[in-house]
């Protein structure tokens, strides 16, 4: 793709600035806080601002554009839609509708070959959370802390981070467990397969504490994303679908953010081997070039309702432009080799990048990711491993945080900064050079961090 000639226009930046400010309300935002970048467009790994800064995406819009921004085949796959059927009712069968479908089920773990369209990720876990309950009968569903799984009424009570505080009434049915993350155990493990089997033993004594007959489900992300992107280590998700089996529990995954290359397989379950009953999915299934969500749901599941209606739906469920660039975006993966190219830039750059800045950093306490899904934990102490900024930091609590967040956009690299971490989550198709080039910026940012380090 030839790079895009950047035209500086101040005086349009502001005017879009100045209605931003005057009429939108933003997420996760105290209004009168914040100061949003008016962007003037993206291409591939870059997007630029109104006056000619051009920064290289390791966010990934929100680890959702995984073949970049304004990919030619998928623009011109929507613009077609658009002008041969822009939008149907949802049910009704459409060619559109039925082939993204197809095209999601053959690459989904095991017989998980029925899919359910949203819009998104929070109401895909809405609905599998759903269809658990109305499958068993049962009411209580099991969630990991360090988990985020949507802002909607019943996804926001299972997340596990503090977006979760301000909703959670306690009311949703949900139980939280601690899930295995080694690095800051909370079973005072020292190896990986200690940290499987503690974190095994804590989640049956949870289910057995709260009652196997009423827990309708265990929802977990394959790879943690917000949360940290904490690999779980090996036997824990198979020991996890083996309790489910024992006790009759539908086993939910998670992949709105691990799904459809990010981790270098197209889901993050093929790592493990495992196969859920039902698995979650949205932002890499067509880049987030139009609202795109969904639920693959296993035969015995789907089987509940053959005769039974499932009392659940969605007007734009399935939307033809939506489809269209999933199709658009599937076959381009399958075509240009997208997923083979996450894995080989995991394993060839970012990993082998990462872990020599971890080396020369006093800052970075741990690096951990698969694919281009990658996590650096900012200490302040290596041997400590005490956290470069408190849990849940704001105002100068955060100030480490924010100055190499600032550093790095100095060096044209836009950051995902989460709480004492920065992740690494370019698009699946970032070039070997963009990545060295991010990893460069992310150099010099963490020199930043480390004048906050003990």
């Amino acid at each position: 793709m030839t790079p895009h000639v950047i035209e500086p226009d101040p005086q349009a930046g502001a005017a879009v600035k100045a209605a931003d400010r005057a009429h939108v309300f933003h997420s996760w935002s105290a209004q009168g806080l914040i100061d949003p970048l008016a962007v003037a467009g993206a291409e591939g790994s870059y997007f630029w601002d109104y006056d000619g800064n051009r920064y290289l995406d390791f966010t990934s819009g929100l680890v959702y554009t995984n073949i970049g921004y304004q990919h030619p085949k998928v623009v011109a796959a929507v613009q077609e839609q658009a002008g041969k059927l822009a939008t149907f009712a949802p049910a009704f069968a459409i060619d559109v509708r039925s082939e993204a479908a197809r095209l999601i089920a053959e690459r989904t773990p095991g017989d998980l070959d029925k899919i359910f369209f949203t819009n998104g990720g929070a109401e895909a876990v809405e609905n599998a959370v759903r269809m658990a309950r109305l499958h068993t009968g049962r009411t209580k569903v099991l969630s990991a802390y360090r988990s985020y799984h949507g802002a909607t009424s019943t996804a926001i009570n299972l997340t596990g981070d503090p977006r979760r505080w301000a909703s959670d009434t306690a009311s949703a049915g949900v139980v939280h467990f601690w899930a295995p993350f080694l690095y800051r155990s909370p079973f005072y493990a020292t190896t990986e397969a200690e940290e499987s089997a503690r974190a095994l033993q804590h989640l049956e004594d949870t289910i057995a504490f709260e009652g196997p007959q009423t827990v309708a489900a265990i929802i977990l992300e394959t790879v943690p994303g917000t949360a940290g992107i904490m690999t779980p280590p090996p036997g824990y998700l198979a020991g996890v679908r083996e309790i489910c089996d024992r006790y009759g529990i539908v086993f939910i995954l998670d992949e709105v953010m691990a799904g459809f290359g990010r981790t270098g397989t197209w889901f993050a379950a093929d790592h493990f081997d495992v196969v859920p009953d039902l698995l979650t999915f949205a932002k890499g299934v067509n880049s987030g070039y139009v609202p795109l969500g969904g639920v693959a749901i296993s035969a015995e599941i789907a089987a509940t309702f053959d005769k039974r209606p499932y009392p659940g739906g969605l007007t734009y469920s399935g939307h033809p432009l939506a489809c269209a660039a999933a199709v658009a975006t599937l076959n381009v993966m399958a075509d240009e080799k997208v997923v083979e190219h996450a894995a080989h830039i995991g394993e060839h750059v970012l990993g082998p990048g990462l872990r020599e800045l971890a080396e020369r950093h006093p800052c970075v306490g741990e690096v951990r990711g698969l694919g281009v899904f990658w996590a650096l934990d900012l200490v302040k102490n290596k041997e400590t491993r005490e956290p470069l900024v408190p849990y849940n930091a704001a105002g100068e609590a955060n100030a480490p945080m924010a100055a190499f967040a600032a550093a790095a956009k100095k060096n044209g690299l836009w950051p995902f900064v989460n709480m004492n971490r920065t992740h690494a989550v370019p698009a699946c198709t970032v070039s070997e050079a963009e990545a060295k080039e991010g990893l460069a910026a992310l150099d010099a940012a963490l020199a930043v961090a480390d004048e906050h380090t003990a």
